[in-house]
């Protein structure tokens, strides 16, 4: 039977051509079970990397981390009004010692099992911290190096106290440790040391490689879900882990498929037709169709930025802070949310929005004021006769990046206004978020002067610490433009070595509004993380994050 041709508001149509590949992947031909299966369409082009730290940005960390793995420390993802905050994951308390701020004493939540029944212990902590830091050790793996060490860069060394605690260094004070931690998955040493036993090659460097790729297609962690099956490109299948520690999230659906469909149209076809139960990032087009047949739209304001981050290296336009403010003032944010996203995005005047505890007092109100805009660019020397071309690398596709080609296009006409010549260089997604760690001053930007990657704004480094300090910039994190202001770096120095919560928050207020003032970003939306449910799934929680727990989600047969 053809499959049938969906009709968007649009006029679009979308065929069996679209359909076809998602088909091949979802159909499943066999007996009918009894087991209750929850299949999601990600917007990710391939299965985010399983072994212990995903790639994909954090849809990888939401769909292959935070469901196999734990790490110490973890979020709390219960409440759809609250804001998420840490809590005790795999380890049960911490605290830096009050004589050496350098070094954190973790205890270990005891008799917790990984998914092949070696125990957790300290000696797997130090073994999974030696794997992204230590040069040295036989399973140091640089391809996990890349998407770990920048976010947790003041890590050092762990080492063994007892079989229960281990002690952590860093190598200066830093209050953000704990929140760096979320992003340290515990693998299972003893399941990779099968593997590197049984693996050819002609030195242990090529071993552990061969062991860590048999690790990929079978891996072991700690966390409520457990691969049974990994085809790359194609498909992931999880099942409940009734052995989980944590008794109030084993899930409450026995298997879950998660397929790769980085098309929204695509996307909201296969859920229409029923092949998906669950899509991230709808159609915006297609939301009355959506609701109109019962299907759930859930969404909610996270702590998430939608920008372009500026090139700050010599020579870059953005370098003149009058053409910065100038780009921010001629976007119309409103214009944006209900022209072209269906309401899906909350307008962006900063990383954070008033409010929030690291809001501080921006004196530069950032709003759509296109005269103000244009009197800012000619008094940099351009006008309707003398364009400033500029060069934004983006994707058309990826972890939260939205509707990232339509934005930018959107953004490119808008600018156009205030006269800026735009050019877009469309890349792969994946590619794309490796580029972002390799900076704009690398071959790879191809002649960008911005690049628009999606960020996470949930904990202190990675909202500002990783863009604003000079010290982050590539190979270590994400200062992709090179900023080097040496008032920001003090800032940075002050929050993180203030451990006073309250003190902490001011600090890092104090930050946000110096980088609000200097325009440090085009700052544009804030992603609301819409997905969109068939009828027959019940239960999600959408928190005030990135990051959703599966757990309690359950599917009708």
């Amino acid at each position: 039977m053809p499959l049938p041709q969906i009709p968007l508001r649009s006029g679009r149509m979308l065929t069996a051509a679209l359909l076809l590949a998602t088909a091949a992947a979802v159909s499943a031909p066999g007996a009918v079970s009894a087991q209750t299966t929850l299949r999601i369409g990600m917007t990710a082009a391939d299965i985010p990397r399983t072994l212990g730290q995903p790639d994909q940005g954090f849809e990888g960390n939401r769909f292959t981390g935070l469901t196999m793995y734990d790490g110490l420390v973890n979020w709390d993802l219960s409440s759809a009004t609250k804001p998420s905050v840490l809590v005790p994951g795999l380890a049960t308390e911490w605290k830096v010692d009050d004589a050496d701020k350098t070094k954190w004493i973790f205890k270990l939540r005891p008799g917790v099992t990984f998914h092949d029944g070696a125990p957790f212990n300290a000696d797997a902590v130090v073994w999974n911290v030696d794997k992204v830091l230590n040069k040295d050790a036989v399973q140091f793996d640089a391809s996990q190096v890349g998407v770990t060490a920048s976010r947790m860069p003041t890590l050092v060394s762990a080492k063994k106290i007892d079989d229960m605690t281990v002690e952590l260094t860093t190598k200066e004070p830093d209050s953000f440790l704990p929140y760096n931690l979320t992003n340290l998955f515990m693998a299972s040493p003893a399941k990779w040391q099968a593997f590197y036993d049984k693996a050819e090659g002609a030195d242990a460097k090529a071993k552990a490689a061969a062991a860590w790729t048999a690790f990929a297609a079978d891996a072991s962690g700690t966390g409520p879900w457990k691969m049974t099956k990994f085809v790359p490109r194609e498909r992931l299948e999880l099942a409940k882990n009734d052995a989980y520690w944590d008794k109030a999230r084993v899930p409450k659906t026995d298997r879950m498929v998660l397929l790769p469909m980085p098309e929204a149209n695509a996307r909201t076809a296969a859920l229409l037709s029923g092949q998906v139960d669950w899509i991230e990032a709808p159609a915006p087009d297609a939301l009355p169709q959506l609701k109109s047949r019962g299907f759930t739209i859930s969404q909610n304001e996270q702590p998430h930025v939608w920008p372009w981050q500026f090139s700050r290296v010599e020579g870059s336009p953005w370098n003149d802070i009058r053409v910065r403010k100038a780009a921010n003032l001629c976007i119309d944010r409103e214009g944006l949310k209900d022209g072209l996203l269906g309401g899906l995005m909350v307008p962006a005047t900063g990383t954070v929005e008033p409010g929030h505890p690291w809001r501080g007092t921006p004196t530069f109100q950032i709003k759509y004021d296109v005269k103000e805009g244009q009197k800012l660019m000619k008094e940099a020397g351009y006008g309707p006769d003398k364009k400033l071309k500029v060069k934004t690398q983006t994707s058309a596709s990826g972890s939260g990046q939205m509707l990232p080609l339509p934005m930018n296009e959107y953004l490119q006409q808008a600018l156009a206004e205030c006269y800026f010549d735009v050019q877009l260089d469309v890349i792969e997604w994946n590619t794309l978020f490796t580029n972002w760690r390799r900076g704009a001053k690398d071959p790879t930007a191809n002649g960008s002067n911005a690049i628009n990657v999606t960020y996470a704004a949930m904990d202190p480094f990675f909202a500002m610490v990783r863009f604003l300090q000079s010290g982050m910039a590539p190979p270590v994190s994400n200062n992709w433009g090179f900023i080097n202001n040496p008032e920001f770096d003090e800032m940075v120095k002050k929050a993180r070595s203030t451990f006073d919560p309250a003190a902490r928050d001011a600090a890092l207020a104090e930050l946000h509004a110096a980088s609000v003032d200097d325009a440090a970003f085009l700052y544009v939306a804030h992603d609301v993380g819409p997905r969109a449910l068939s009828p027959k799934v019940k239960g999600l929680v959408q928190p005030k994050s990135w990051f959703v727990d599966f757990s309690p989600v359950t599917v009708t047969p």
